[in-house]
């Protein structure tokens, strides 16, 4: 028999909640502990693996080089094991939905507006199964998904959420104690902040020459895989982030985050959030209500046509 040599499952689930949030603060709020114990659990798991995890920053936290490759895995990790929780429960509950999202829609547009569904249906006990792994729907792995793409899903029946237009956000604080940010040719004396998986369609340098700036550097800055981390780089004052504007709305709504340009200096994104309903199961009671209610909430919200394939 195998002997696993893994550290506390406690500091694990503290690692995992601190590296999503890039703050131990919010991280404490999610798993009900103070922000103390937290840090107590992180630094339990650097002792362990004898490695850091985390760079402390004056006023933002960010991985090291050994937290980002770990994340991933440790993300998926979880995953599989609150599904086998679930199929050692032995049973199908028909009050539990579960929904796959990339984490950063489930945190950022999502989750903030779980509450309006969870009044108007307490019989339904949503499960938000933030993944950006390949899930199956149609042999039942999430009774719905959400995903970012081109469309044309098949063996699913699919629905237009909304597109995305990117532009420049930053901090408040940014323009009122940084330099200038009167035009875009000013991003040349800013930090630009970088989301990796977007860049095929949304990067800097097709913003800045839209723009009209051609001194900027459009490399220069660092870059998050997700983009929640860039957002909350921006929030910290770190730099100016290109971020869809559905992603941003609320920072946006609740004036921590502002745009320094006009609206119109924005690029419009050429993929969509699409929820993927399974064939087969579009008529069931939870399956309609949220999709009816997601629907509603959804901005300029339009079904699609029917597609299908393996969610991904």
């Amino acid at each position: 028999m195998t002997h696993r040599s893994l550290p506390p499952l406690r500091a694990l689930r503290a690692f995992d909640a601190a590296a999503r949030h890039l703050s131990f603060a919010h991280a404490a709020s999610e798993l009900g502990v103070t922000p103390g114990a937290i840090s107590h659990q992180i630094k339990t798991l650097e002792n362990w693996l004898e490695a850091p995890l985390f760079r402390r920053l004056p006023r933002a936290l960010r991985l090291t080089e050994a937290g980002v490759a770990a994340l991933p895995l440790l993300r998926e990790g979880f995953d599989r094991l609150e599904e086998g929780t679930v199929l050692m429960r032995g049973r199908r509950d028909d009050s539990l939905l579960t929904i796959s999202v990339s984490p950063g829609f489930g945190s950022l547009w999502l989750e903030p507006r779980l509450d309006r569904f969870r009044r108007q249906h307490p019989e339904i006990e949503v499960r938000i199964d933030g993944t950006d792994r390949l899930v199956d729907i149609a042999r039942g792995e999430a009774d719905l998904a959400i995903r970012y793409g081109p469309g044309g899903y098949r063996d699913v029946q699919s629905h237009r959420l909304f597109a995305m237009r990117a532009s420049p956000v930053c901090s408040p604080d940014l323009l009122k104690h940084g330099p200038a940010l009167k035009s875009a040719d000013d991003l040349s004396n800013h930090t630009l902040l970088h989301v990796e998986w977007k860049e095929a369609e949304g990067s800097w340098r097709t913003w800045l020459l839209a723009a009209g700036a051609r001194e900027v550097d459009p490399f220069q800055g660092p870059r998050f895989t997700k983009e929640e981390m860039a957002i909350r780089a921006a929030l910290d004052g770190e730099g100016v982030a290109l971020i869809g504007d559905r992603m941003a709305a609320d920072h946006l709504a609740a004036g921590r985050l502002t745009r320094p340009f006009d609206e119109t200096l924005s690029t419009q994104l050429r993929f969509a959030y699409f929820l993927l309903v399974p064939s087969d199961r579009q008529t069931e009671s939870k399956i309609t209500q949220f999709r009816d209610w997601l629907l509603s909430e959804a901005p300029n919200g339009e079904e699609a046509r029917l597609s299908s394939c393996l969610l991904g």
